[in-house]
């Protein structure tokens, strides 16, 4: 399996009223870090080197995770000032081997048969291959629109109501496509200023496999995650 890329760099703004100001990843979910059941559902799926991109708190994140989670070897890359996801992204990529990664969100858990998702990429080739969820109700999320190839033809800004495809927070990335960009600054987004921006330059596809998923980033998603995330590991 390839290696991945956590961004489990965030402040958690939205949790602090319940989570205090522990890192967002580190944030309890039925008594362990939600980090730990992430890193738990790629252990499941074969992962063996995980690249934790780090920044706030980094210090909470590496004590409390250590070098080694199960049969997987844990790397810490560390963030010495924001760089928002695509420069944390970006960072992160310089350091590990191979022409590919996979890449999470440290606040999301995604049901994703992750052999598939990768097997699927590969063989069409994508520069970013996208996971995606279909959601009876889209009104909260930004959706993507796909073509009958399943190429992403466009991002559209959450508030649309009725059944949608949304982003699920799971990328399989070519790396050399980002990495070879000189037109984007230290800073960025990875969601926004590269895939947004370059959506008619590189060949972006959508992986619509993802069964069900969850996003803590809130307090009232974080409260159904103390069930909802057991039950999903479980299942997987």
């Amino acid at each position: 399996m390839k290696p991945a890329i956590i961004l489990a760099g965030g402040l958690g703004t939205r949790l602090r009223p319940v989570v205090g100001d522990l890192p967002k990843p580190m944030a309890d979910v039925a008594g362990k870090p939600f980090l730990w059941w992430l890193l738990k559902q790629l252990e499941n799926q074969g992962l063996r080197d995980v690249y934790l991109s780090v920044g706030y708190r980094h210090e909470q994140v590496r004590a409390g995770m250590g070098e080694r989670f199960g049969e997987m070897r844990l790397h810490y890359i560390i963030e010495d000032e924001p760089l928002g996801t695509g420069g944390a992204i970006r960072k992160a990529i310089s350091g590990i081997p191979g022409e590919d990664v996979l890449v999470f969100n440290g606040d999301t858990l995604a049901v994703v048969d992750l052999a598939a998702f990768v097997a699927d990429a590969e063989a069409r080739g994508t520069d970013v291959a996208l996971a995606a969820a279909s959601v009876p109700d889209a009104t909260r999320y930004g959706t993507v629109e796909i073509d009958e190839d399943r190429r992403i033809r466009a991002f559209i800004e959450k508030g649309r109501e009725g059944p949608g495809l949304i982003n699920a927070g799971v990328y399989h990335l070519r790396k050399a496509a980002l990495a070879d960009r000189a037109d984007l600054p230290q800073r960025f987004s990875f969601e926004q200023d590269f895939l947004g921006r370059f959506i008619d330059e590189i060949y972006l596809g959508a992986f619509p496999g993802v069964r069900d998923f969850i996003d803590i980033g809130v307090p009232d998603d974080y409260a159904a995650a103390q069930t909802k995330v057991p039950a999903l590991i479980a299942e997987m």
